[in-house]
């Protein structure tokens, strides 16, 4: 069993930057992929970001690559979403989520995440 808390949102104008945190619990972090997903309101989740356990692989949604990093430090049992030039269609809850997987390439889809936090809520204002 993982736990998952986000931190790190927030209300920020278009154009600056946001610093997700997702603290997970456990001794086995380092065996987790991590991902970020997204959902804003009357829309589907959709995805972010992930990273496989070891922090070698990431992937990222078209619509934030280049602006947006994710990165894990196992050691802290934290991943993390660094979040840049901010758009208004960036304004969402986020998710963090936690698999089970030693593979190389990282999951991107939600269905195959079994452990989430319970969101934190960015809001990006024009």
């Amino acid at each position: 069993q993982v736990q998952l808390v986000e931190s790190g949102g927030g209300l920020v104008q278009a154009g600056g930057s946001l610093r997700l945190s997702c603290a997970a619990s456990g001794r086995t972090f380092s065996t987790y992929a991590m991902g970020w997903f997204r959902q804003a309101p009357g829309k589907e989740r959709e995805f972010v970001a992930a990273i496989n356990w070891s922090g070698g692989s990431t992937y990222y949604a078209d619509s934030v690559k280049g602006r947006f990093t994710i990165s894990r430090d196992n050691a802290k049992n934290t991943v993390y979403l660094q979040m840049n030039s901010l758009k208004p269609e960036d304004t969402a809850v986020y998710y963090c989520a936690a698999r089970y997987s030693i593979t190389y390439r990282p999951e991107t889809t939600g269905e195959l995440y079994p452990y989430w936090g319970q969101g934190t809520q960015v809001t990006v204002s024009s």
